[in-house]
């Protein structure tokens, strides 16, 4: 059996940077453990396998594994696979606007996909509206230690840590100022039995402004220990820092937008915007959006 496959790089605009994405096409026939041994191979953050759609009125139905997991929902493979389907459909750099149908283990997920003479920029509505866990937190001399800082780096001005969930689970870290962001190094074993003990995918840190103007954020992703141990972009982060800072900035009613800034620190610059709907004094929506690039294609023979 061959597939086709190709690869992206996604939170970015030119090739190199952002997070890499490996996507097979035509996937139908491959099991569960073929598609664990496929993104084994790839050792990419993740790979998306596109099979056909349960409702024909959607685009695709895709499954999305880590290289060692399956998971129910990610952002820049969302990103990625919904870019490279419509550009399959539309033609690569031409413009165009189109709506791509996912169907994910997570649920129906909605991707608005344009062209307009540069890079295909996408941008998706979270299935799962984020929200705060609640949960007894370590303290921040805790998170300091596991993270190789000093406390007065953690949780500046008494901005609190927050555990949030929206399908994945993240465990945010307020830093004091970028310069303490990119000194932050895990340590182990206190970050990974940080993060186990509450269940989540990952660490998200973060501190005001960045490189652009623009920015709002720096952040960094630092998995548990022996999982790619920081990632370059975190479309699933983004999302849910959405409920993190409804929480502590206290957004009032309407629309926010936010510009999220990652993978610097690792040689591979990556932006994301998103954005948060208040509604009624609850966060109600959550979009995050990027563009991707085509680094690669290529065979996959089984």
């Amino acid at each position: 059996m061959e597939l086709k496959f190709h690869t992206l790089d996604v939170f970015t605009e030119r090739r190199f940077g952002g997070n890499p994405l490996g996507v097979v096409l035509g996937a139908d026939a491959l099991s569960t453990e073929e598609m664990q041994t496929v993104a084994r191979e790839f050792n990419l953050a993740e790979t998306i396998f596109v099979r056909k759609p349960k409702d024909p009125a959607h685009t695709a139905s895709v499954r999305i594994f880590f290289p060692t997991d399956e998971i129910p929902f990610a952002g820049h493979p969302t990103v990625g696979c919904a870019i490279l389907l419509a550009e399959m459909m539309h033609g690569q750099g031409r413009p165009f606007e189109t709506e791509i149908l996912l169907e994910e283990v997570a649920g129906l997920v909605r991707v608005t996909v344009r062209n307009t003479g540069g890079a295909t920029w996408a941008q998706f509505t979270a299935p799962v509206v984020p929200y705060s866990v609640p949960a007894e937190l370590p303290t921040v001399q805790d998170v300091a230690r596991a993270l190789g800082l000093s406390p007065s780096d953690i949780c500046p001005g008494g901005v609190p840590l927050g555990l949030h969930e929206g399908g994945p689970r993240f465990f945010y870290v307020p830093i004091a100022s970028p310069e303490a962001l990119a000194r932050a190094r895990p340590q182990e074993p206190h970050w990974t039995n940080i993060l186990n003990a509450f269940g989540t995918v990952g660490g998200y840190l973060y501190a005001k402004g960045g490189l652009d103007p623009a920015t709002d954020y720096r952040t960094r992703m630092f998995n548990p220990s022996g999982e790619g141990t920081e990632d370059p972009a975190t479309g699933s982060a983004a999302a849910l820092f959405a409920s993190q800072l409804f929480r502590t900035l206290g957004l009032k009613e309407g629309t926010h937008a936010f510009r999220l800034e990652q993978g610097h620190e690792m040689g591979r610059p990556s932006d994301i915007d998103m954005e948060a709907d208040v509604r009624d004094g609850e966060l109600v929506a959550v979009r995050v959006a990027g563009c991707a690039v085509r680094v690669l294609e290529g065979k996959l023979s089984l």
